[in-house]
């Protein structure tokens, strides 16, 4: 199954799948996705085989990698991964309510979003926790320096 959804995400460039479907696709096409690219930067030809024929056993189709390592893989030459993307379709198929949703290559020049790393919640959990502290260390008087006599 995994190899039919690959060749025509290949093929076509996207395709609508079930969420769950093109959740375990993603992974699935990028490894073989990186597989060309790797192929593409190898200077021997016996390596760039090797490598057409591994992800010739992952997908079992010779046009889509045909298509793939003649083509596709020099629109993911600048980017180091994250070569797919799943949009949720917010509907669900009629015969079986499985959620819908769309999974498809990303472009080249496509910068994607910035993911938040956290910043503001880790911020306001240091500022819980030294607030509580803060008075404390306040409240209790200061040791007075030993002197020697």
């Amino acid at each position: 199954m995994m190899s039919n959804l690959a060749a025509a995400l290949i093929t076509h460039g996207r395709i609508e799948t079930t969420l769950t479907k093109a959740k375990a696709l993603r992974p699935f096409i990028e490894k073989v996705i990186t597989k060309a690219k790797k192929a593409a930067a190898k200077t021997e030809k016996k390596d760039a085989i090797h490598l057409r024929r591994l992800a010739l056993s992952d997908v079992r189709d010779e046009t889509a990698i045909t298509k793939l390592f003649n083509e596709t893989h020099k629109e993911f030459a600048n980017r180091s991964g994250g070569y797919t993307r799943i949009y949720k379709l917010g509907q669900q198929r009629q015969g079986d309510a499985a959620e819908m949703a769309l999974i498809e290559f990303v472009k080249a020049d496509d910068p994607g979003y910035k993911k938040s790393k956290g910043k503001k919640a880790a911020k306001g959990k240091k500022a819980k926790a030294e607030t509580p502290a803060a008075p404390a260390a306040e409240a209790a008087p200061a040791p007075a320096p030993e002197t020697k006599s």
